[in-house]
């Protein structure tokens, strides 16, 4: 017998200079595709991040006070560390984050501030891969941003963010959907790969809380094995993965 064929994955487009990833909360990134943000980076292209939460729910011997600073701060170093700069926060509650139309205006709003060609944001979908259940906050975020992308660029949905100055933006070209268990496309995440560890391993206080193995064997592993697994269907580089919509 024949061994089955991979499916090979696609190279990302690269005729874009403006992305904007939007996810639920801290580290989200950094475990799903800052290898691929640090490549992008590294071009010249600007990145700027969106997070729906600060974070506040995800430790559990942290008081949501304490917290949130904490959580804010980590994640800053951490887009730092591949190249990020711009990074905002919605201040909608952490782990009980709502799809409908206030996440898909706020959503629509930071598409209209930074006017992307891309938007990134993560897995949507109720599971992962089939294999684990997905959070509520997760599948709210991702998709209120595949709507959103749509939105931003409809003058009559949300005519107040034109009150408020932030006219309609319809150049969203993709939507790139990190974590997808059926994804398109990659970013090869050879010079970006350890810009990647390090960036996660700013978020040292949730590591600790998550797992008894160091942080930086536990993020090196994690990060690695997941770019060499893809790079079985990307040229034998290691990647990362992205399902691409296209708009």
């Amino acid at each position: 017998m024949t061994e089955p064929t991979i499916t090979q994955l696609q190279a990302m487009p690269e005729d874009w200079q403006r992305a904007l990833a939007v996810v639920a909360h801290p580290d989200d990134l950094e475990y799903g595709c800052s290898a691929a943000i640090a490549a992008w980076t590294d071009a010249g292209r600007e990145v700027a991040y969106v997070l729906a939460t600060r974070g506040e729910a995800g430790i559990d011997t942290l008081d949501p006070e304490k917290c949130v600073p904490l959580r804010e701060r980590e994640q800053r170093a951490g887009a730092a560390r591949v190249g990020v700069t711009t990074v905002e926060f919605l201040d909608h509650k952490d782990g009980v984050i709502e799809y409908g139309t206030a996440l898909r205006r706020d959503i629509s709003a930071a598409i209209r501030r930074h006017r992307p060609e891309l938007v990134i944001t993560l897995n949507h979908r109720d599971t992962w891969g089939g294999v684990a259940w997905n959070t509520p906050d997760h599948v709210a975020v991702g998709r209120a941003t595949l709507d959103a992308a749509g939105d931003a660029g409809n003058r009559w949905i949300f005519p107040e963010l034109i009150e408020q100055g932030l006219q309609p933006w319809n150049g969203v070209r993709w939507v790139a959907v990190a974590g997808s268990s059926t994804p398109t496309h990659a970013v090869d995440a050879t010079a970006g790969l350890e810009r990647a560890v390090h960036s996660l391993l700013e978020h040292r206080t949730y590591i600790e809380v998550l797992t008894d193995e160091d942080p930086e064997t536990y993020v090196r592993g994690f990060l690695t094995g997941n770019a060499r697994s893809t790079g079985e269907r990307f040229g034998g580089r290691p990647a990362v993965a992205f399902e691409l919509f296209g708009r």
